[in-house]
């Protein structure tokens, strides 16, 4: 036996092959358990991370679109408000010029009616004037023929009297306005004028030119005195009247144009008269 025999060896004492299996066995096993782990681990960490980065860019793109939408809901709105006082602007104007038109209707009707008023009167006037010229010049003749004379052609006549107040207030207004329906004392119209002559000698007479033209007793032209309500139409449908002044001469508010004047006879013939003193 060996000296040395008895003496533990300092090596260590070598492992049986399967001991080393073994353990390198649970080692893969506890490793491979560890990266099953791990690999969980860090799935289930990164889910929340796609989360976090996901979430917020979908917010953002949320927001955008919310206000854009607000923007464009508000340019409608405020296109409505526009068009809607447009729309009022444009109602007001039109129910405006309606009414203007309206306006301007009625008073170039009003306009046509007066001229063709005036038209028809001028036209009545003239035929009047042309029948009466040959009346009164048959009649003048014959008084100049027969030798009776008249206040017409002579003109001898003198006014005493209420005539001569009458004659001595219309021979007063000549050179005033003819305005029709006006009774003085700054304007006439023919009727207005007689009435108010006579009314200074205490007469009332009526209104209008067709009533005093029956007011008195109906008189000849060849046997005119002053005083004597001279009328052009027809007796009872006359359209104009005068106040005969002798001497040939009658004093009338004859139209706008002249006013009231002073005419002889024969500038416009009168149809008749009337002798109301």
């Amino acid at each position: 036996m060996s000296h040395t025999a008895h003496i533990r060896s300092h090596r260590k004492p070598r492992r049986s092959a399967s001991t080393i299996a073994m353990r390198t066995g649970v080692a893969g096993g506890v490793l491979s358990t560890l990266a099953v782990a791990g690999a969980s681990g860090a799935a289930h960490a990164a889910e929340p991370v796609t989360q976090t980065l996901e979430l917020p860019t979908l917010t953002a793109d949320l927001a955008a679109q919310v206000a854009q939408s607000a923007d464009v809901t508000q340019q409608a709105a405020a296109s409505y408000q526009l068009q809607a006082e447009r729309d009022a602007a444009a109602a007001k104007a039109a129910k405006q010029a309606k009414a203007d038109l309206a306006e301007a209707k009625k008073k170039a009707a009003d306009a046509r009616k007066k001229a063709a008023d005036a038209a028809r009167k001028e036209a009545a006037q003239r035929a009047s004037r042309a029948a009466e010229r040959t009346t009164l010049s048959a009649s003048s003749d014959t008084g100049s023929s027969t030798g009776t004379g008249s206040s017409t052609s002579t003109g001898t006549s003198t006014a005493t009297g209420s005539a001569a107040a009458v004659v001595s207030f219309v021979q007063a207004q000549v050179g005033k306005a003819y305005v029709s329906g006006a009774t003085g004392p700054s304007a006439y119209d023919c009727s207005g004028l007689v009435q108010a002559a006579f009314k200074q000698v205490g007469i009332s007479l009526p209104r209008v030119s067709q009533a005093q033209s029956t007011a008195g007793t109906q008189v000849g032209l060849d046997n005119l005195q002053p005083g004597d309500i001279l009328y052009w139409g027809g007796a009872g449908s006359a359209y104009h009247v005068g106040v005969y002044v002798g001497g040939g001469m009658f004093v009338g508010a004859q139209n706008s144009s002249t006013g009231v004047v002073e005419r002889p006879l024969s500038y416009d013939p009168p149809s008749g008269a009337v002798r109301v003193l």
